[in-house]
């Protein structure tokens, strides 16, 4: 069954929130404080956040800026994963990951199925793994945001979550790099 093993110690990550949007600015951003919310009552640390414009170039610059950061282990962006003629995060971030996690879509896909229908299907939510630092990309509502942190990412983004995680194969993400990540966890 799966779980948290209480025998474990919890191992804090730190996350950079990017919020993508043309007309939201911090003091009216939703999903983004809905993560900021999400990522500190789980026990995590905020790294970073910052708002761009739906535009290739600023989206890709600020992930290639965070996955180069040696700081950083987890970037998520909320929004530009429509269909939209704006919607352009997909095409900025995908370009960037050494390996897609395909089943992240899948399983976000599940999770919103019985919520909100057959709009679930609306969603090109992606992730991935670059520069041994995840990737994940939400949609731009605070609901999205809540059903993916909820129900995917507090769980996989546990080192104590059995029967197993994100964070038990982080240090392995960078072997080629040999470059420290995640403290602590250790497989």
């Amino acid at each position: 069954m799966p779980g948290i093993d209480e025998s474990k110690q919890f191992v804090p990550l730190k996350i950079a929130v990017l919020t993508i949007s043309d007309t939201r600015e911090l003091a009216d951003d939703k999903s983004g404080n809905t993560l900021v919310e999400r990522i500190r009552a789980a026990g995590h640390i905020l790294a970073e956040r910052s708002i761009v414009k739906d535009e290739v170039d600023a989206i890709r610059g600020k992930v290639k800026a965070w996955i180069e950061d040696k700081f950083i282990d987890v970037v998520i962006s909320t929004g530009g994963t429509g269909f939209t003629g704006r919607d352009v995060t997909p095409e900025a971030v995908e370009p960037l990951f050494e390996k897609r996690m395909d089943g992240f879509s899948t399983l976000f896909t599940m999770v919103s199925y019985p919520k909100i229908g057959t709009s679930a299907i609306q969603t090109r939510a992606t992730a991935g793994v670059a520069n041994a630092t995840y990737i994940f990309c939400l949609p731009g509502s605070p609901g999205a945001c809540k059903d993916a942190w909820d129900d995917i990412l507090v769980h996989q983004l546990d080192y104590r979550y059995r029967p197993c995680n994100f964070v038990e194969i982080l240090p392995r993400l960078d072997e080629h790099l040999r470059r420290p990540k995640a403290q602590g966890a250790t497989a």
